[in-house]
């Protein structure tokens, strides 16, 4: 394996860590469940660790991506029979109409404005039968309410607008959800229902439960396709995603435990200031003072 791409910020690589890494693997980790023998363009692959993923299940996976360096790390990085790299603009893919059975675009319209012509393109190399998968961060949440100051994003989409903009192009669109989340997790060890899932949120005193998170997510993902026989039917509502260290939370126990060690030693030190004002204020009174137990 070669060397990890530098990280400058436009794009993920898989050695950041993390949150960061939790929420652009797990897109690629929930599409790699649709791809099963398709012909996959993976649109904006970046370093292309998320066209390796696909190819694990896709019949060929295509990875392009704008940037020459990308393209030629993801070449000398992944290499498998029915994975392959070259560098392409997405508003101009240089492909047949009807190439491809699958494409997949993360995080990619925020960061260009030509992104009628990049729906349009994506439509003209879809099969008959295909389907796009696509996210983009919820303006309203990722910036308005979060208050994150992407430099690299040029163009982000309130939902509304990303609807819209799918709409100009395919006739059917499914919304999902995505944001990173903490939990507190119950499942079944022996026999129960496989299926399903209850989520619980406590507010205002009371505790509800639904079958969806209740948080607004922070990016939005879209299955598009002609008709709607071409949306693929996800086995779940939800897809929880971790990794075997338990990085996230480990971090945060560590933190946790951080804070709380920084607390005792503030509240020691505190005491040790305490004592030494008292000795320094005792070593000023007067020495007749000090020898009668007066002030």
């Amino acid at each position: 394996m070669s060397d990890g791409l530098e990280f400058t910020g436009e794009r993920f690589t898989p050695e950041c860590v993390r949150e960061i890494w939790y929420e652009h693997v797990h897109r690629y980790a929930f599409a790699r469940e649709f791809v099963h023998g398709r012909r996959v363009l993976d649109a904006a692959c970046g370093e292309g660790y998320g066209s390796a993923l696909l190819a694990e299940r896709a019949a060929a996976v295509t990875g392009v991506d704008l940037s020459a360096e990308a393209v030629a790390h993801a070449q000398r990085r992944y290499t498998a029979g029915n994975l392959s790299f070259r560098v392409a603009d997405g508003t101009a893919l240089p492909f047949d109409d009807d190439a491809f059975d699958c494409v997949i675009s993360f995080e990619t319209l925020e960061h260009l404005r030509e992104q009628q012509a990049l729906l349009a393109e994506f439509r003209r190399v879809l099969a008959p039968g295909g389907f796009l998968l696509i996210s983009t961060p919820d303006k309203a949440i990722y910036t308005d309410r979060q208050q994150n100051d992407n430099a690299f994003h040029v163009a982000e989409l309130y939902r509304n607008e990303f609807e819209d903009l799918l709409g100009a192009h395919f006739p059917v669109a499914r919304l999902w959800g995505h944001k990173l989340a903490f939990h507190s997790a119950i499942w079944s060890l022996g026999d129960a229902p496989a299926d399903g899932a209850v989520l619980q949120q406590a507010r205002d005193g009371r505790i509800d439960a639904a079958t969806r998170p209740a948080h607004d997510p922070v990016y939005l993902l879209a299955f598009c396709a002609a008709e709607e026989a071409a949306l693929p039917e996800p086995s779940a509502a939800l897809w929880l995603f971790d990794d075997a260290a338990e990085s996230v939370y480990a971090h945060y126990y560590h933190e946790i435990r951080k804070n709380m060690a920084a607390g005792a030693l503030l509240a020691e030190r505190e005491q040790e200031i305490r004592r030494l004002e008292a000795e320094l204020d005792a070593a000023r009174r007067p020495w007749w003072r000090r020898l009668t137990g007066r002030g």
